[in-house]
Parts: C-alpha cells; sequence; structure tokens
C-alpha cells in the first residue's frame, strides 16, 4: 500500500482548501485587503512584508468585525488591525501591528462546546511555549483570553509549503525534508508533565465511527486488535507520541532560519505516526514523498508500523467524513462558478472535492488492507 498511488486517474487540479482551520493564515499570499481603518504602522525585521489596505466595517459583516476588534483591544490594545486574512462561520482572523511588530489576532466566532475547546488547547499550547519552548520554531504568544476565545500572536515570516489541504503537486524535495525533520523533532519532544496531559482515546474514536457507520465490524475488531498490541508493547502507559496533531503543508511555513509550524489546536499525545500519517494522507499526488514518509513510520519496528495504521484508517477516514460533507453541500448549492472554472474541460468545485473523495476511498481500501495484514502476521 505505501508505493502505490492513487488508482483516479485524472491530470492534477489545483484543490480548494474547505471549511475553516488548517491554514495557511500567516503567510503573506493568503491576506484579503478590503476598503476602513487607519493606517498600518510598519514592521520591524528583515524579510518581514509591509502591510497595506483597510477594512471595511460597514454592513453587518462590519458589525461583526467591529465586535471582532473590540474584543482583540480588550486584551492587546496596541493591536492595530489591517487586513482580514481570513473569515468563516467559525473564526475571524485578522493581521495588523503591535507596536513595530506585525501581529495576528484570532477570534472564534462559533461558541459551541468543541471549537471553544479546541481554541483554549490552542490558547493553552501557546502559553507553554512561552516557558517551554518546542524544538521548532512556532509563533510568540502576544496576548490570549480563553473565556472569550481571542488570541493574538507574532507574524510569522516565511512562504506556506503548501497552499492547499491537499496539493495537487508534489513539495520539492528539499522542503519535504525541511518538513520531515521539523516533524521528527517535534514528535521527539517530551514536554514537562502537566502540558499537554489529555491523549487522544483511540478506543473512543474508533467506536464512534464505528457507530456511524464509517467502520465496518471487521475494521473495528481489526483495530482493536493492533490497539491492544501496542498497549502491551507500550508497557503500563502505553506507546506515545508528542504530535502536532494537524501536520498539513498549509500549516507550515518555510524560512531560511527554518520551518516555523501553525495552529496548535491539537497538539498532544497520539499514537506514534500520527503527523506521518497526516501528511501521508494529505499527498495523495506524491508516491515518492508517501514512500519516504512510510519508511520513516516503520523504522522503529512492527509496533511503529502498526500504529501507523491505526494513525492512518483514523485520519483516513476523518477525511472521507469531511469532504462527503463538502460534496453533499455543494450538490445542494453549487453557488457561483468560481473564476476559471468557466474554461473547456475545467473541474467545478463540487467535481474537484468528488475526485478527492475517490482518491481517499481508494487509499482507506490500501491502509484496510494493511490493517488486516497486519492483524494477520500477529
Amino acid at each position: 500500500m505505501y508505493t502505490a498511488s492513487s488508482s483516479v486517474s485524472a491530470p492534477p487540479r489545483p484543490l480548494r482548501p474547505i471549511g475553516a482551520g488548517g491554514g495557511p493564515y500567516l503567510d503573506p499570499r493568503a491576506t484579503v485587503p478590503a476598503p476602513g481603518i487607519g493606517r498600518p504602522r510598519r514592521a520591524a525585521g528583515p524579510g518581514t512584508p509591509s502591510l497595506s489596505g483597510r477594512l471595511d466595517l460597514s454592513g453587518p459583516q462590519g458589525a461583526q468585525l467591529r465586535m471582532v476588534i473590540a474584543s482583540v483591544h480588550r486584551i492587546c490594545p496596541e493591536f492595530n488591525p489591517v487586513q482580514v486574512l481570513r473569515r468563516s462561520g467559525r473564526s475571524v482572523l485578522l493581521v495588523g501591528s503591535t507596536g513595530r511588530a506585525t501581529a495576528v489576532a484570532k477570534c472564534l466566532l462559533d461558541h459551541s462546546p468543541e471549537w471553544s475547546e479546541r481554541f483554549r488547547h490552542e490558547i493553552a499550547a501557546y502559553r507553554a511555549f512561552v516557558r517551554h519552548r518546542p524544538p521548532v520554531r512556532a509563533p510568540r504568544l502576544i496576548a490570549a483570553d480563553p473565556e472569550n476565545c481571542t488570541l493574538v500572536i507574532e507574524r510569522m515570516p516565511g512562504r506556506v509549503a503548501a497552499l492547499t489541504r491537499h496539493p495537487s503537486e508534489a513539495p520539492p524535495r528539499a522542503d519535504l525534508r525541511a518538513v520531515l525533520g521539523a516533524i521528527a523533532r517535534v514528535n521527539a519532544w517530551r514536554p514537562p508533565t502537566g502540558l499537554f496531559d489529555k491523549p487522544l482515546d483511540y478506543a473512543a474514536r474508533i467506536t464512534r465511527f464505528h457507530e456511524l457507520g464509517l467502520f465496518t465490524d471487521r475494521d473495528l475488531g481489526d483495530l482493536q486488535k493492533l490497539l491492544h498490541g501496542l498497549a502491551h508493547a507500550g508497557g503500563r502507559h502505553g506507546m506515545r507520541q508528542f504530535c502536532h496533531g494537524d501536520a498539513l503543508l498549509s500549516n507550515i511555513l518555510l524560512s531560511p532560519t527554518g520551518p516555523v509550524l501553525v495552529d496548535w489546536e491539537h497538539a498532544g499525545w497520539y499514537l506514534p505516526g500520527y503527523d506521518l500519517a497526516t501528511l501521508w494522507t494529505v499527498l495523495g499526488d506524491a508516491p515518492v514523498a508517501r514512500r519516504e514518509i512510510s519508511k520513516l513510520a516503520q523504522l522503529a519496528g512492527p509496533a511503529a508500523r502498526d500504529a501507523f495504521l491505526v494513525n492512518l484508517m483514523l485520519v483516513l477516514t476523518r477525511e472521507i467524513r469531511t469532504y462527503e460533507t463538502a460534496v453533499q453541500r455543494a450538490m445542494r448549492d453549487p453557488g457561483p462558478a468560481r473564476a476559471g472554472h468557466d474554461r473547456p474541460g475545467a473541474l467545478s468545485p463540487g467535481e474537484e472535492q468528488r475526485l478527492l473523495l475517490r482518491r481517499l476511498h481508494d487509499d482507506c481500501a490500501m491502509a484496510r488492507s494493511a490493517v488486516r495484514a497486519a492483524v494477520g502476521t500477529r
């Protein structure tokens, strides 16, 4: 399964990112200038892009934006908003300045328990990094309000490793080496006791996917067998590895001084290989990169292989569920045609998502076969 590429034969197409989250909100090219508030202050430091543009504070969205800015000013009065980096139904991201430095403000709009918990976990991660720096570069915390789910961090220079969640082209080898090196350093890190002490509950996640009809009865039994073996292999505390938890290329900035990881809302303890499984999943158009990732995941032996396969099944199933929802939404409300889709032979956004969904199902079938083979060798 590791050396095979997707069986879907179609020319590579740029796949648009879906929903909220997943960067690249710190990349200069992701900014969306809009017409309102004063001039930006000059940013300090070489290589830091200058800011320009104004905010549109008119209409219903402008009223929402004013509330967001007021929330940011309560914790960081010196923040001078300049541009909207991203706006979704769940959050708003603004770029601006604090003194002579550029900063990013993130405010949650959807205060449901699930999203509030994620946001507070991200704040907790940045607070932990103030005293216990991770072995990779991460944005510095400037201000945070867990109660109102507002966060201000420094804006990091660099180019994003990929502009979409599932890039249609393989990353350059040098970029992939830099990304894998950064992930390896994160995975080898051991934060002090008391930080990130809530590991992913694999048994509960597998059971939930089974109840939703995403796993078959055999999937459930096979994954439970692998989990049982991993618990014994890892001793009293089981096998656990610190992971970023959302190691997408769109969450990694590449700069001359090294990779920068952003969006730490899923950081914590996982079975070994979770970050590698995430990268493998989104690199469906890069079979050579996938082979390299698979080799890295299996270096530590059969137990590491089994952990990687369990992670792969969970990540692929999550992606399938996400994109099935997106396809259903596109079918209900196609919306206006995106620029460029009026060209002969161009795919609509819904068709792009359906094509990606086919590839994800093929990948999941490969992972399922590998899981069954691994269970047979135990």
